[in-house]
């Protein structure tokens, strides 16, 4: 019956105070390590000081280095760990695959495409920034998915065909202009980015993509009875009184906009989406009224540590985060395959 997929399991609002809290310590060690020696009591003098207006009493380098630097990238990390992974819990009950994440819609490979052509064919006359044509070519992509997955019946497996379908075309089409066009200067920034980086991150980064995954969690845990009718099948869900189509658009929408925004502001970051929640199912449940917010809690805590140990790791040079997840998701996500084997 429905009301088993939202089966308690342990205490949720627990797990989301103590994740919170951890997600603050978190940041706050994030912020503080790297070369310039920074303690995690000189961050919270900072933020106290920008927060009241005061004077944090810190010599200005040091109060830029946390301010401008630091602060906005570990803040990044987490907006994206969220979005990332509240975007893959929706997908996987939505199209009924638990491989899904938030690539599977091809959003990754048209923000590549926009990327591409802004910075190495110089579309926009030099008045769009990379992550602005990243998201014009993310947006590109999903509406494509949109339109072909409508034309062929709008069912589960066409999305996911479709989906796999604008991706194949749209890196065909970044292959082609990367190889035609770029210099090896180009290709390697290019590349860089693509694979995942946070080190540009800004202020605007940082309020554009907390504001997306605020409004797409919003929508998505309105909707999470739905999604819990979604696991049993589009004819069960229906017969329960969910619209299927029109939910099904809506809370596709919600989850292309927000990768969207967060592959503009950040590149492709794979693996966060798919792995995590399968494992916060394990404390949660099946049902998504907690399952979304432990999620998004969970997966923002990942992302910051993984973003601190992608910069440090091979200090001064900097790893792209998406090789920092993928080394830790493909062994993460054996274990749960290997552990869940018999659950069916």
């Amino acid at each position: 019956m429905p009301e088993a997929s939202t089966t308690r399991r342990g205490p949720v609002p627990a797990a989301l105070a103590a994740g919170l809290a951890l997600l603050a310590l978190s940041v706050a060690a994030a912020v503080a390590v790297g070369p310039a020696g920074i303690s995690a009591a000189e961050v919270w003098r900072v933020v106290a000081a920008r927060a009241t207006g005061g004077d944090s009493g810190m010599p200005p380098l040091r109060e830029a280095i946390i301010w401008e630097s630091r602060l906005p990238r570990a803040l990044l990390a987490a907006a994206c760990g969220a979005g990332l992974a509240v975007c893959g819990a929706v997908l996987q009950s939505l199209l009924r695959n638990p491989l899904a994440d938030p690539f599977v819609l091809g959003v990754s490979s048209g923000a590549s495409t926009g990327a591409v052509l802004v910075v190495v064919l110089g579309l926009g006359g030099g008045l769009l920034t990379l992550p602005a044509g990243a998201f014009a070519g993310a947006c590109a992509a999903f509406a494509v998915v949109l339109l072909l997955s409508r034309l062929s019946g709008g069912t589960t497996a066409k999305v996911v065909l479709s989906g796999v379908a604008v991706m194949q075309l749209f890196s065909a089409l970044t292959s082609l202009a990367v190889f035609t066009s770029a210099s090896a200067e180009q290709t390697r920034g290019v590349l860089f980015w693509l694979m995942g980086s946070l080190s540009g991150a800004d202020w605007s980064d940082v309020l554009l993509s907390a504001a997306a995954v605020a409004a797409a969690l919003a929508v998505c845990t309105a909707s999470a009875s739905s999604l819990d009718a979604f696991a049993f099948g589009d004819e069960a869900a229906a017969a329960l009184g969910v619209s299927v189509a029109r939910t099904r658009l809506l809370l596709l929408t919600a989850t292309g906009m927000l990768t969207a925004v967060l592959v503009s502001s950040a590149g492709a970051i794979g693996f966060v989406g798919l792995v995590l929640p399968h494992a916060v199912r394990v404390l949660t449940g099946p049902g998504h009224r907690r399952l979304l917010p432990v999620s998004a809690v969970a997966g923002a805590v990942l992302l910051v540590w993984v973003d601190a140990a992608a910069r440090l790791a091979f200090d001064p040079q900097e790893l792209p985060i998406g090789v920092m997840t993928s080394l830790i998701g493909v062994p993460v996500f054996v274990y749960i395959l290997v552990r869940t084997r018999g659950a069916r």
